[in-house]
Order: C-alpha cells, then structure tokens, then sequence
C-alpha cells in the first residue's frame, strides 16, 4: 500500500501535469503522500442548514438549500452578474463580478443547489457574493463531513483555480485510489496505553472528521506520532553518541581545579553551580563526547563554571577553546576569565577578527606546540590556519547565532572530537529545548548568586517623564549611574539615529555640566570612539550612559542601577530580558524602568505586564514562544528547523511531554527497536531519517 503513497502527484486523477506543477511549486507536493499530509488549517460546521427568513447580518458563514429563478447582468462599467435565490421563505440575490460567462452558462434555474458563503445585509436584501454552489443531489452523494476542512493555500493557486473546494475533491480522489489502507507503524502496546484511534480513522477523520469528537482523536493521534518519531531520532541521537563518538575521558582532577577551588573562588558557588559543575565533571570523565546544553539567566554565574570545565581539561593535558558571536562578548569573556584564572599562571589569548597579523603567528604557533592553554575568540577560530595540539574541551556561547556548519568545523580539528558545552543566557522554553535540543543534555543554573537583589521593573508612560527624570536625579545624587537605551531597527536607521540624537540632546538639557555628564555609544561610532565612552562610563566619569543595543552584551558596570528603555514596546520580549541584565550586578537595589507611548497594541501591553510581574526568564520566554512562534526565537541560523506538519510546539506542550516520555520508555526497553513487534516502528523511523527534513537539522 505505502507504495501507491510514492506516486507523482500528476497521476492523481484531477490533477495532471499543469496542477501538479503548481502543487509542487506552491505547497510542496510531489506525491501522493505529500497530498495526504496537508492538514486543514480550520473547519468550517456544514451541519446545519439556515432558511432565508432566519439569516442575520452576522458576516458569519453560512449554507442554504433553494433554487435560482432568475438571473441577469447588471452596471454599465463594472458589470456584475445578480442571480434571484428563493427558498420558499424568503428571497436573496447571489452576485458574480468574475467568471461570469462560465456561471451563466453553467447554472440552471429552478434545480436544488446548497450554496455556501457571507450572507450580507444591504437593504434590507441579503446578498452572497461568489458562493459555492453544489446541486442538492450531488451535495447528498459526495464523500464529505459535516466539518468543511480548509486546507492551507497561497494566492497563486486560487488563482489557477486550485481553490479549496478543488483540494478538497483531489483529497477525496486520493482517498478512493487508496481505499484508505494506511499502515499503522505505532507499536500496540503504545495505542493501547494510550487508547489512540487506528491511523486509517485518524487520517480519514483529519480530512473528513464526521464528528467534533472524532476530529479531536484524530488530531491528537496525528500530533503524537509526529512528535513521537521527533523524540525518538533525538534520543536515539544521543544514544548512540554516547556508545559510538568516543571522547577523552577527563579522569584526574588535577593541581588546577582544586588550587582554584580551594584558594582563588572570589565567592562560594551556589548550589545550582555546584549542581552542574557535578553533571559536566561526571560527562567529561567518561569515554564518550560530552554534548552538554547550560542555561543560565544573565548574571548567573556561567563565566566561572565555563573556567572550572577548562581547568579538568588542563589538568588532564588538554587545551580548551571558548567561541562567542560577537568581539564585544569574546573580549568580555577575555577580560573576565583572564581575571579570574591571573594566580594560576595560565596562558590564556584572545583571537578575533581585529587581532593583528604578528599577534596571530604567535597564537597559531603556541597553539600548535601546546604551550597556549586556552583560547577565546570569534568565528577567527573556525579558520583552517586555527591547529590545536590536542583540543580536549571546546565552550560555544550564544550558539543559536552558529550556523551547524560553523560549529562541525570545530570538531574536525582533532582526531576524537573535544567534549562539547554550549551556553546560552538567552532561555529556552523547556518545549522548545526538547525539540532543538533534545539530543544534548541540558544543565540549569537556576539560582542567582547570593547578595543579589532582584530588578525592580516599572512601566512608565512618556507623559510621566517629568518625574521618572527626579528619580533618576535622585538616584544619580547617591552616586549611582544609568543606562538609557533606544531601539535601533536596521530598515529605519535614519530615524532611529534621529530619535537616539534627538534623546541625547534632551538629556543633555535635563541633565546639564558641570553637574552632570552624558556618554553616548552607538553602532555608527568607530569602535575606538566607541571604547573610549565606555571606559569612561566603567570608571565612573559618566553618570548616564546614553546608547544603542550595542549595550545588550558586553558590559559589566556593578555601580550601574537604572536601566531606562526608551519606546520599549519596540523591543521583543527576550531582548528586554537581556538589556534588564546589564543592571542588578552590584549589591544595591537595582531598577529597570519601561517607557513607551500610550496607545499599545495587546501584545505590546501583555510583554510590559510580563516583564513588570516576573524576573524568571524562563517564564518570560514562554510568554515570549506563545507570542512570536518557535520560527522567530530560534533566529535565522535554526529556523526551519521544527516545519511540523500538524504538531504545534507550543500548544501542544502536553503532547509533546507524553510523547518524549513514551519514546525514552521504549528505548530503554528496545534501543535498536528489534523486537518483532517493533518491526513497523523501527521500518518508518528508518524511511524517516533518509527524508532531508526536520531531523537532519538537528544536533
């Protein structure tokens, strides 16, 4: 049977080779099977009938059994064709502005037809423009449900006359040709526990559902199974990575790690950081690649676990790199790690794009003969020139902004793969991690190091301004400093750069010399110009730091307390997170203060309420997937990543939780699925990894 699903779409009788084209360009669709896997977007209730006299100006949908008696064309300029509808109860008029030849010559008067479409009142009439229209007796004879699926479509197909009503038909064509013979490749014990409806009734039910309830069944039996084979490819991913990629097992914990931990911690590790430090040890003693995940909300304390990870790869005689996006962010981590690491005697050397000719030989060759310990740098580091002597231990930070090529790069360095810790502060909703991120382990440093106090965040709007410019004042007098961001969007520069400028001149009003002093930094700075204002605001010679997202990594200033947002509802979710982190990292009471216009849009007033309420920026990038979709938070280098067919990450958390659960079970009992009863699961899941979709991505 499955082999009629391989047949070329042209075939299907209805379609031929002009529509199957357009399939193929529009939807994707190339065989049977693709056909199959449409999924309607929505349904539209066809169970009930309305009478004319029973009609309301709802501009609902609506479908009504009666016969055409007349029919004209009506206008001078713009003709339109009108057609009288009576039921017996009432009469409306059906109108036509396209196609009118075709509907004159096709309709006959006086014959039974259901018609379906907007009823409007213009009047006192209603009328129906374009309705879909369908002799009574062919209407009770076809294959169809009471639920109307709509499939989803593009402009061009309707266009060549692929509506809905024509995908529809295809679809039950194909149900026809396939006598709906579908082969069930979930394991009975799961259908069982599960009580999941055969996939024959869940395919025919997702296309013509006869009821809500079977609809519902359907859905959820489709939803797991995608899900489900999703969760198996990770699980099994890391499986075999843990018996087949072989790694350096980091059995010593040496002079390095422990003169660190017993002399140089510049405070104690809470217990989350211990916690990790625990997961990553236990990893990196084994014979097999670490592939580890650590989430941290900004300010938690990755920078020292990131070191200590380093420092077992030392005492073990490897060396260790740290790649970050941006050279901002590479020098921070440069100046951070070299801080902390100064009493150890480590070598330790920084390489971006901006690292001089003669500086770069010297790195090169000390990396070659070993004598340099650890390296931080950007994607420099990916250049074929870039040779370790022995890389036992590579950190990638922020790696959703690596492309997965980027990242293999690093690998191939070495004959056996260094042991692999990927951090990030931007959180990632648990459902999303499952799903991205499923075949690594994930850590979690879910607890701020003590005598932070947490962010007090307000939202403010412009009108307020004169008193949230006393606060500010007021916190300036105790000797504190502020940041005061403005949004900076690439397709509007020129006014970004006006409203940035126009704000930079009014706070230099307000907050006027000798009494005060305003720095600025922005992305149209030479980045030494750049530098030198944000020395000045780290070495306190600034009260107000005026700027750009530049801010949004890279600076480090304890004494800062305030952090202003200018037109914050122009900012994503996460991002607030992210500026709000730049302050809070002293010990005083620290503030973030959201100032936007009055009139907000929903979403705009649900992200301000957000960030008001909560400081978890879990829970913030849950909010955050519910708003903007797994597409935009996985940013470019990820998307596409997760194109589910009928699963949504989001809404159907649930699913996803039992279907993750269900696969663990099952590879725990049968990881090579070789078990007779397994024999169709194991069948599909290997069909599924020669498909160039979703799974190969992944990892």
């Amino acid at each position: 049977m499955n082999n009629l699903l391989e047949t070329p779409i042209e075939y299907l009788k209805g379609v031929g080779p002009a529509r199957g084209e357009q399939l193929r360009k529009e939807l994707g669709i190339f065989k049977y099977a693709d056909l199959l896997n449409l999924f309607p977007n929505r349904y539209i209730d066809r169970t009930r009938y309305y009478r004319i006299n029973e009609l309301t100006n709802s501009g609902a949908e609506v479908q009504v059994v009666g016969k055409v008696i007349n029919i004209k064309t009506v206008g001078d300029k713009r003709t339109r064709l009108v057609a009288t509808f009576t039921d017996g109860t009432g009469e409306m008029e059906l109108v036509w502005f396209q196609g009118q030849k075709w509907i004159r010559e096709n309709l006959k008067l006086n014959v039974p037809y259901v018609i379906f479409g907007k009823a409007t009142a213009f009047n006192g009439l209603f009328n129906m423009a374009h309705p879909e229209m369908e002799p009574l007796a062919e209407h009770e004879a076809s294959l169809r449900s009471a639920m109307q699926p709509i499939y989803p479509s593009t402009e061009k197909l309707t266009q060549r006359g692929i509506t809905n009503k024509v995908v529809n038909k295809m679809m039950q064509q194909l149900f026809t040709e396939t006598q709906a013979l579908f082969t069930d490749s979930l394991p009975a014990s799961i259908i069982n526990e599960l009580q999941l409806i055969p996939k024959n009734a869940a395919l025919f039910n997702i296309h013509f559902p006869k009821s809500q309830e079977l609809l519902a069944k359907a859905q959820f039996r489709l939803k797991f199974e995608e899900l489900f084979f999703i969760q198996l490819q990770l699980i099994t991913k890391n499986l075999v990575r843990k018996h087949k990629i072989k790694g350096h097992p980091f059995g010593n914990v040496g002079e390095y790690f422990t003169t660190f931990y017993n002399n140089h911690l510049p405070f104690d590790l809470t217990g989350a950081q211990k916690r990790v430090l625990k997961e990553i040890r236990n990893d990196m003693g084994q014979a097999a690649q670490m592939n580890r995940l650590l989430q941290g909300d900004v300010g938690s304390g990755k920078t020292i676990v990131a070191l200590m990870s380093m420092l077992l790869a030392l005492d073990n005689g490897f060396q260790a790199c740290l790649m970050a996006p941006t050279e901002i962010l590479a020098n921070q981590h440069f100046i951070g790690l070299s801080e902390l690491a100064a009493p150890l005697g480590i070598n330790i050397k920084i390489l971006t794009g901006s690292t001089k000719t003669s500086e770069r030989r010297i790195i090169h060759e000390a990396l070659e003969d070993g004598s340099l310990h650890i390296i931080i740098g950007t994607h420099a580091l990916l250049e074929d020139k870039v040779q370790f002597k022995n890389l036992g231990l590579a950190i990638i930070d922020e790696q959703h902004r690596f492309g997965v090529e980027q990242r293999s790069k690093l690998w191939q360095k070495n004959e056996i793969p260094p042991h692999v810790l990927v951090m990030t502060a931007t959180p990632i909703p648990r459902t999303l991690a499952m799903s991205l991120y499923g075949d690594l382990d994930v850590s979690v440093i879910d607890e701020l190091p003590p005598g932070r106090k947490p962010i007090q965040t307000v939202h403010r709007f412009d009108s307020n301004r004169l008193k949230v410019w006393k606060f500010l004042k007021d916190e300036i007098a105790k000797g504190r400093q502020i940041y005061i961001v403005y949004p900076l969007i690439q397709e509007s520069e020129k006014m970004d750069y006006k409203d940035l400028m126009d704000g930079y001149e009014s706070i230099s009003r307000d907050f006027p010399l000798p009494q005060y002093s305003v720095s600025i930094v922005h992305g149209q700075m030479k980045p030494a110009d750049k530098d030198s204002e944000m020395a000045r605001f780290s070495a306190g010679k600034t009260n107000i730091m005026v700027a750009t997202t530049v801010i949004e990594v890279g600076v480090n200033v304890p004494n800062a307390s305030v952090m202003v947002i200018e037109s914050a509802e122009r900012f994503g979710l996460s991002q607030l997170h992210q500026l709000r982190g730049r302050v809070g990292r002293g010990a005083d009471q620290s503030y973030c203060i959201l100032m936007t216009g009055q009139k907000l849009s929903n979403d705009s007033k649900l992200r301000m309420e957000t960030m008001v309420r909560t400081n978890d920026g879990f829970e913030i990038a849950e909010v955050d997937l519910k708003l903007r979709g797994p597409g935009d938070i996985m940013g470019k280098q990820q998307s596409g990543v997760l194109n589910l067919q009928i699963a949504d990450i989001v809404k159907d958390k649930e699913i996803l939780l039992i279907a993750r659960e269900q696969a663990i079970k099952l590879l725990k009992d049968d990881a090579p699925m070789a078990r007779p009863e397994h024999a169709a699961l194991r069948h599909a899941y290997i069909e599924m990894t020669k498909k160039k979709n979703i799974w190969n991505y992944i990892s």
